[in-house]
């Protein structure tokens, strides 16, 4: 049988392959019998997963994080594709390629980095460019910064996620700043690029994105602003009120208290920031939500929990005609009504020996690229 990334699944396929476990959920049927949703993964998209039989037995065999060769059906639902699993067997680390399970950016993510000098360097404030410099000439750091994810699930979910992230808000400065006067362009600049800093250590990414002790306890705007007060601190001369104003830029750019932000934005800049950087955030959260149902054959996105809504997907541009369903003619995703398969059981398959025969991949064209030993230590 041939192996199948996500991104390659028909409805219908008989699936054998690896995936990532991203989540593992242990619930209970209406009927009382419990029953295994999975998330899984692989660098082309996720696809969720259901076990209906022995389920209390399956999740013992494996854990969130682990790597599992299955042999699945595909059957879409709702316009979302699942696999309903028939059996599996988890896969040790060592026989397998983390690259290949990651997804990451389209970009070339050698050319962002350029980009982001090549910004640093256009600032004519020596005191933020210097201060950029600190940040973005440390070689530990820029390993991180390039590689991290922008969040875990809202935007930007992949690896180069925060640097693409935090370039296209620094675009969207440079964007408009002509159309207003008086605006002080190098510290939007600086406030574009440094604004999610503190994600290289609130995130955690070899796995499955997800976040780390510090990220849960104290979270990346603190984490941020931390960072940002050390670098200063060994910047000898650094003014107090411009460090003053970029620290405001750090502690407010989520907008309302709501929104995990410590402080509303007081000054233009950081208002402005605060608009770019969720503006960019939704454009990449919607289009990413669109382009995760390939197989949806309406013209309405299924219902998108976060943001508590349904998305049209046409904008006049030219398809052939489909089936139009309202957003009013759906409901929220609910457990799909299946024959249960065969019973799940744990099987010697040879998928690990299939999907890695030629012995493991290099990262050598991969993020992981950037980082030595000593770096990943540190994630």
């Amino acid at each position: 049988m041939k192996k199948k990334c996500v991104a390659e699944i028909k409805d219908r396929d008989l699936v054998d392959t690896v995936f990532l476990v991203k989540d593992k959920i242990l619930a209970m049927a209406k009927n009382g019998k419990p029953y295994l949703t999975l998330k899984l993964m692989d660098k082309s998209g996720e696809v969720d997963a259901k076990v209906w039989d022995n389920a209390d037995e399956v999740a013992t065999l494996f854990d969130k994080n682990d790597f599992l060769a299955v042999r699945a059906k595909a059957s879409v639902y709702l316009g979302k594709m699942q696999l309903i699993l028939s059996e599996l067997k988890r896969v040790p680390e060592e026989d397998v390629d983390l690259a290949d399970f990651l997804p990451e950016t389209d970009r070339d993510i050698n050319l962002m980095v350029e980009e982001l000098k090549g910004l640093v360097a256009s600032l004519a404030d020596p005191d933020l460019q210097r201060l950029l410099k600190a940040f973005f000439e440390d070689p530990e750091l820029l390993a991180q910064f390039r590689v991290a994810p922008a969040a875990k699930g809202m935007h930007h979910v992949y690896l180069g996620g925060l640097l693409e992230h935090s370039l296209a808000v620094a675009k969207l400065v440079d964007a408009m700043t002509p159309l207003y006067e008086g605006l002080n362009r190098d510290l939007l600049i600086a406030g574009a690029l440094l604004h999610d800093v503190g994600k290289v250590r609130e995130m955690t990414y070899l796995r499955a994105f997800d976040y780390s002790d510090e990220g849960k306890l104290i979270g990346h705007i603190t984490i941020g602003v931390e960072m940002l007060q050390e670098r200063i601190s060994s910047l000898a001369g650094f003014p107090a009120e411009l460090g003053m104003l970029l620290k405001h830029m750090l502690l407010s750019h989520h907008g309302q208290y709501e929104y995990g932000s410590p402080k509303r934005p007081k000054t233009m800049e950081a208002t402005i920031l605060n608009y770019l950087d969720d503006l960019d955030s939704k454009i990449n959260g919607i289009r990413t939500h669109i382009r995760k149902e390939p197989d949806n054959p309406s013209r309405w996105t299924s219902y998108h929990r976060l943001y508590d809504r349904y998305f049209f997907k046409e904008n006049c541009l030219h398809t052939e005609d489909q089936e139009e369903l309202c957003p009013e003619e759906l409901s929220e995703p609910a457990a799909p009504i299946l024959a249960e398969p065969a019973a799940v059981r744990e099987t010697a398959a040879p998928a690990p020996a299939a999907v890695r025969a030629d012995g493991r991949k290099s990262f050598s064209n991969s993020p992981f690229a950037a980082l030595n030993n000593d770096n990943l230590d540190l994630f």
